[in-house]
């Protein structure tokens, strides 16, 4: 029986996992402030927080707000900056077992490609996740996931400058990510992650005022799970290439409801604020279900319940 996924080109610069399940984006910080807590060397991959080309302080406080069943935060891409990434995170990545992906975001089409420009053959470096949710300052400030033009534009100029493997992570505030990912799959991408937050916001009643200094945000956590797993299970049929399955996973169960889906890996955010070791249990879970109902490889499952 084997959990072991492949991402990316079969080839020496793939993505070999041993597990499908990664760390998302943003909750895992640079994957150092858990090195200490859980065995992030069992981990299929870890995500690092997006960066971006100069360094970012990120948006107003309040940042985070819970809410029914989710999360909204607001952070705003405060990061380091890609070269403090590089001379400060990566030496301790290079001695890692586990495959990190650094996550990129730009205002422009040419910073996404100086990004992955920087980050193509730095040692601890595995692979590269772009997030396309971010504002094209060029263009009035539209989301560049938005469209499928800007999207694949994104796609080719970071396949352009990088031989590591690229995954995009699609915004799931459209009205056709289908069409999206395939302009986006077109374009050269390895995998696509399903999907970004979801906008949301909450109001103070008593301050008659947004509660997140930004006013909106991105809601995450159990509470979107349906509507991710919906997305994975839209796109699967569409695509060619990998999906890592990604919102509201907290348990195994989730897991592979996003395998049998389409997924051929899960991302795990929201849930490790709330047990660090969630996803070590995931990845026992999932072994449990397959071992007990027969299945020898996780590619028996990928797919398996998007049948109509």
């Amino acid at each position: 029986m084997t959990l072991s996924v492949q991402l990316g080109p079969k080839n020496k610069k793939g993505l070999n996992l041993s597990s499908p399940v990664i760390a998302a984006s943003g909750t895992f910080g640079y994957g150092t402030e858990y090195a200490e807590i859980i065995d992030i060397q069992k981990l299929g991959a870890i995500v690092s927080k997006g960066v971006t080309l100069k360094p970012r302080q990120g948006n107003p406080s309040p940042r985070l707000v819970e809410t029914a069943c989710g999360l909204l935060n607001s952070i705003g891409l405060e990061n380091v900056g890609v070269e403090a990434l590089i001379r400060e995170k990566a030496p301790l990545w290079a001695k890692w077992k586990v495959p990190v992906i650094v996550n990129i975001a730009g205002e422009s089409v040419e910073e996404y490609g100086e990004i992955a420009r920087r980050l193509d053959g730095v040692p601890g470096i595995r692979g590269i996740e772009v997030n396309i949710s971010c504002p094209n300052v060029a263009s009035g400030g539209i989301e560049f996931g938005t469209n499928p033009r800007m999207a694949a534009a994104v796609t080719e100029a970071v396949k352009a400058r990088t031989g590591l493997p690229v995954i995009v992570k699609l915004t799931p505030n459209v009205t056709d990510i289908t069409s999206i990912a395939c302009a986006v799959e077109g374009a050269g991408a390895d995998a696509l992650t399903i999907a970004n937050t979801f906008k949301g916001m909450a109001i103070d009643p008593v301050k008659r005022r947004p509660v997140l200094g930004n006013a909106f945000g991105g809601l995450s956590g159990p509470a979107i799970k349906p509507l991710a797993l919906h997305l994975v299970y839209k796109t699967y049929r569409a695509l060619q290439v990998p999906i890592i399955g990604c919102g509201g996973i907290a348990s195994a169960g989730d897991a592979i409801e996003f395998i049998m889906a389409g997924a051929s890996a899960v991302q795990v955010g929201t849930a490790t604020f709330a047990d660090p070791q969630s996803m070590l249990s995931i990845i026992e879970g999932m072994a449990r279900f397959m071992e007990q109902n027969g299945f020898s490889s996780l590619k028996d499952m990928i797919g398996i319940a998007n049948v109509r």
